[in-house]
């Protein structure tokens, strides 16, 4: 395995953001690169140590994702070899966690689908008997399989900052009712073709977002990510029960384990043990070999 890439440090173009896991560049005036790190967040905070092997693992997924829904909204992908735009001795850190896309009008808000009910969801819903203001029955349960799937959008935060959870009508405003009903019935097909997919692998999709941008003509596009562990809580359907917070093979591990620090969820974070890092990474490649074999 490649050495872990924490972050990308290309000169032959020109550097528009580094995110929590990606670094952005400019490909002309009209593309992207894109550079999937080995960096992990958690409660938004970018942590110390890498994931070896996360980026590729997130990339490779994506990119099946992208490929096995491209019937359902078009995506940011344009096929070019990411090797192909960047100096020769740079190709190493872009091989295998790299893509270029179109260069698109990011939403402002992130698409979030809710098939089961946990996370945040599952507090609010503690609380309110609704999630995102969507009101549920009475008596369900943690990790419950909710009745249908749920578009629960959030603001799109900056860095260091969470995401708030807002309500259809607040959508509605930000992105006229047209596109803001498009995003919704996208967002909750996508969810379901995937999640039924997943299933015949083993896996469940309790939840995931999506981020969606347009283009001049204002056509929609799947863009950023889509259905990674880092975007999404994929659970082992052999150990699933209701009424427990199930297993994960996403990052829920690394949080399950920071949650039993003293520490203030704000950065800098926390080192990981090399154990925490071997299991988190070993999480990840499983999740991509499962759904994709």
């Amino acid at each position: 395995m490649a050495q872990p890439l924490f972050e990308s440090s290309l000169t032959s173009l020109p550097l528009i953001n580094r995110g929590k896991v990606r670094d952005i560049y400019a490909v002309g005036d009209d593309k992207m690169l894109i550079v999937t790190t080995d960096r992990l967040s958690a409660f938004d905070v970018i942590l110390p140590d890498p994931i070896p092997g996360k980026g590729e693992v997130l990339t490779r997924l994506a990119n099946f994702w992208f490929a096995k829904l491209a019937h359902i909204v078009p995506n940011q992908l344009t096929g070019i070899d990411p090797e192909s735009v960047v100096k020769p001795e740079e190709r190493e850190q872009v091989r295998g966690r790299a893509i270029v896309v179109r260069r698109l009008k990011p939403l402002p808000i992130e698409a979030v689908v809710r098939g089961y009910l946990i996370g945040s969801g599952w507090k609010d819903y503690q609380k309110t008997g609704k999630v995102c203001g969507i009101a549920l029955p009475a008596g369900l349960r943690m990790a419950e399989k909710l009745p249908q799937p749920l578009f629960t959008p959030s603001t799109k935060a900056e860095l260091g900052q969470h995401d708030e959870n807002i309500d259809f009508a607040t959508v509605e405003k930000t992105l006229g009712a047209a596109l803001a009903a498009q995003v919704r019935e996208v967002a909750l097909r996508l969810y379901t073709e995937a999640a039924e997919y997943a299933a015949t692998r083993g896996i469940i999709i309790a939840d995931t977002k999506f981020e969606f941008g347009l283009d001049e003509q204002g056509k929609l596009y799947l863009i950023d990510e889509v259905l990674t562990p880092d975007s999404s809580r994929f659970w082992p359907a052999d150990s699933y029960r209701v009424g427990t917070s199930p297993a994960s093979f996403d990052k829920q591990f690394v949080r399950d384990y920071l949650e039993t620090l003293d520490w203030n969820k704000q950065a800098p974070g926390p080192r990981l043990p090399a154990e925490i890092i071997e299991k988190t990474a070993a999480k990840y490649r499983e999740a991509l070999e499962r759904l994709t074999r």
